[in-house]
């Protein structure tokens, strides 16, 4: 990997100490102290680097590698070569990620972008406000009345904290995130531009006019949630918002007032779910998935990119298609589809050459 000042190495691991984190031992006559000069991918490793396998599309890549050592799962370890220590662990990319936090601690989370290790000049904290011992706060950042933020937090430049919201401890708020009528727990990431507790989209529609709705509730988000980019989380309209613990959120996701998000769950870019939808735990949304208001899907179910849910999804199915339905089902009415698109062409070309 080309060298950055971007995310400049915090320590050195050398073999041994990789192959621990992976809880594996060395192959025979492997030196455990070498040093690693980086990371990097196959096709561009070099003999100082470590680099990762586990997906089919790049067994090519793998098989010319000069990377000095290797993570592989191993289906591939005999894919090797012979110049490239292989390091054998079914989680191979889960170890890589291990190895990269180590070395680059800083990419883990939004960082200062003013290097503030207090509250900044420029800042604008309200005299209610009440932030603990250690909270960073960077220049145009706004807190509000009778906020609360915990230690370690950082609160990144032009980011507007409103009145009586409350951060928990170790989170990161990137720059001109907005944070309204929410309580966030320990350790939550929120990057660039997250919108947090604006009003729902509520309106009492009828031919006088569409007669807002005001929408009185909160979002309530648990430790260890991370929110994408320019993701939307609308407070409740009656009751809150909520995003259960160690939910993971891409980028460009709208979730709606009164939305109930399980733990753990992971949604994919572009999803939008609609109001007083539940999802339950160990949920997993495709990108561009578009989720029917008032529907519950079930605990650790799975929906494939760019379905519509219209309709409950029972615990631990995998749906898709538009309108989604069981995979399989699915799969066999594409198929149908298919064949009964190649007969028509068929007969197409019967008629013209009669």
């Amino acid at each position: 990997m080309a060298e950055s000042n971007f995310f400049p190495h915090s320590q050195t691991l050398n073999l041994r100490q990789v192959a621990e984190m992976a809880n594996i031992m060395l192959p025979d006559g492997t030196d455990g102290e070498f040093l690693l000069r980086g990371v990097a991918p196959l096709e561009s490793a070099g003999p100082g680097d470590l680099a990762y396998m586990d997906n089919p599309a790049y067994v090519g890549a793998l098989a010319t590698t000069q990377a000095a050592a290797c993570l592989v799962t191993p289906r591939y370890a005999s894919k090797v070569p012979s110049g490239t220590v292989a390091l054998i662990t079914p989680q191979a990319y889960r170890v890589f990620a291990q190895v990269l936090a180590v070395l680059f601690p800083s990419a883990l989370r939004p960082e200062s972008s003013f290097a503030a290790t207090g509250i900044s000049p420029g800042s604008f904290v309200h005299p209610s406000a009440r932030l603990e011992h250690g909270v960073r706060v960077d220049p145009g950042a706004v807190i509000g009345p009778h906020a609360e933020i915990g230690s370690g937090t950082l609160i990144g430049a032009h980011s507007v904290i409103g009145p009586n919201v409350k951060i928990g401890r170790d989170c990161s708020i990137a720059a001109n995130v907005t944070v309204t009528h929410a309580y966030l727990g320990n350790r939550v990431i929120l990057h660039p531009g997250v919108r947090i507790g604006q009003d729902g989209f509520g309106f009492a529609m009828g031919p006088q006019g569409h007669l807002k709705v005001p929408q009185v509730g909160r979002v309530i988000i648990q430790d260890d949630v991370e929110i994408g980019a320019n993701t939307t989380v609308d407070r409740g309209a009656s009751r809150d918002t909520v995003i259960g613990e160690g939910t993971k959120i891409d980028n460009l996701v709208q979730i709606a007032h009164n939305v109930v998000i399980g733990r753990h769950c992971v949604i994919v870019a572009q999803v939008g779910i609609a109001g007083s939808t539940t999802i339950e735990d160990y949920v997993a949304l495709g990108g561009q998935v578009a989720v029917k208001g008032h529907v519950r899907i079930g605990m650790g179910a799975q929906i494939a990119a760019t379905s519509g849910v219209n309709g409950d999804v029972p615990a631990g199915a995998r749906w898709g298609g538009i309108p989604a339905r069981p995979m399989r089902e699915w799969f066999r009415e594409i198929t149908a589809l298919k064949k009964l698109a190649s007969g028509g062409d068929s007969a197409k070309d019967d008629d013209a050459s009669s």
